[in-house]
């Protein structure tokens, strides 16, 4: 396999803005088809995107020969089922965050998988493939700025829209589900490890049913922890703030990274302030290249399963500690 061809499950607007330009602009793939519920919404959708195929239901991008690998950015209620239709086709699979609304939700997928072992299948934390975190990582492990004990994480948008996934609980909406994940995802990638207990306070929406704001601590041991704060509902804001010994490293705008302008790492190390500058580039592309070369190479997935686990996991204590008022056991 020279190029990776790819179809997308749905016409979602994550694939339209972020993924399908991705994939364009990739040496390592190319577009095939999208697929509708819908045909004419399908045709639509393939014409503004120059997408060659276009299919009135999703069980017809999935038995088409010609694809390679599916991108399904249905709502969460739908990442799993689909997920496992599309490996049941040969398709390997790049599913968006988060991956399933559980982890007993999730499990249907790991069976699959260990039948399936071939199969790469991923969830589609784009932000670990920007060169920029990349670098925060190894600043992190070389202590650079000491030894870090602290990870804040902030991360809101407004949204009210009753029409919204993100606005239905039913379907896995809520603020923790959908960018409280990252929170979570972001410490225990920079950590490199798990929680072992974490404690959450979420703010329930009246007329939704979804938490509009959550604020969590997760305690990695050894005196670590980090602090995160999520809102569904407040003014748009995104920061990375991780605090060590001898110093302060701060990510500005660390999910929604501009493709069109340089990012930054800023530093503060025994007084002293810089900054590290990284040319603009697309983190989704870096996904999508990554992915392509892993299912070249025959696997692993950049990101395991096993990561998906862990963060569902990490998640679902957090809905636990706000049912009971009380730090959660992490297993």
């Amino acid at each position: 396999m020279t190029t990776l061809r790819w179809g997308v499950l749905s016409t979602a607007n994550i694939a339209r803005g972020a993924l399908i330009p991705a994939i364009h602009a990739s040496s390592t793939s190319e577009l095939r088809a999208v697929a509708s519920r819908d045909e004419a919404k399908a045709r639509a959708f393939a014409d503004e995107n120059d997408i060659p195929v276009a299919y009135g239901s999703y069980e017809e991008l999935l038995a088409d020969p010609d694809v390679d690998a599916i991108y399904n950015p249905l709502p969460n209620h739908l990442h799993v089922p689909w997920t496992i239709k599309a490996m049941e086709h040969g398709k390997h699979v790049l599913c968006e965050k988060p991956i399933s609304l559980d982890t007993a939700d999730l499990q249907p997928l790991l069976d699959a998988h260990e039948k399936m072992p071939d199969i790469v299948v991923m969830e589609a934390f784009m932000y670990r493939f920007h060169p920029r975190w990349i670098a925060a990582k190894r600043l992190v492990d070389d202590e650079a700025i000491g030894v870090v004990t602290d990870i804040d994480v902030g991360f809101s948008y407004f949204n009210r829209d009753p029409d919204n996934v993100r606005n239905q609980p039913e379907i896995g909406g809520g603020g923790l589900m959908d960018i409280g994940c990252y929170c979570i995802s972001t410490a225990r990638f920079l950590y490199g490890g798990e929680p072992w207990r974490g404690v959450a306070s979420l703010e329930i929406d009246a007329d939704f049913g979804t938490d509009k704001h959550a604020h969590g601590i997760l305690d990695f041991g050894e005196g670590r922890r980090s602090h995160f704060f999520c809102s569904t509902q407040s003014a748009p804001f995104q920061e990375v703030r991780v605090i060590g010994s001898r110093g302060v490293m701060v990510i500005d705008w660390p999910f929604n990274a501009p493709t069109d302008v340089p990012t930054t790492i800023r530093l503060t190390v025994d007084g002293e302030s810089r900054e590290i500058e990284f040319a603009p580039t697309d983190q989704y592309r870096h996904q999508v290249d990554a992915f392509a070369k892993a299912v070249r190479a025959g696997g692993p997935a950049p990101t395991p399963l096993a990561d998906a686990v862990a963060n569902m996991t990490a998640i679902e204590a957090m809905f636990s500690s706000a049912v009971h008022n009380a730090w959660e056991p992490i297993a």
